[in-house]
């Protein structure tokens, strides 16, 4: 089951693609308390580098694109090392 935190952002995600993608095309844009906290241009880069600042599970880390086909998520276990 997705976290309330995680469905919140995903839905700001949504509701404002189209000025994010304005911004960020092609990016990876890490959300929390409903604004962007990172721009990245690789998924690792941006769980590593938040991850330092943010605990796991609290910010959703999504590739910024145009249309429906970006609202699918893949969401991976907060158990990760990045030694």
């Amino acid at each position: 089951m997705v976290s309330k935190i995680l469905e919140k952002e995903f839905n700001y995600y949504v509701e404002h693609q189209e000025e994010l993608v304005k911004q960020y095309d092609g990016k990876i844009i890490v959300l929390k308390n409903n604004k962007v906290i990172g721009v990245f241009d690789n998924e690792l880069d941006a769980i590593s580098e938040l991850s330092k600042t943010h605990e796991i599970g609290t910010f959703l880390v999504h590739k910024c694109g145009p249309g429906e086909e970006n609202y699918t998520q893949t969401f991976y276990t907060p158990y990760v090392s990045f030694a």
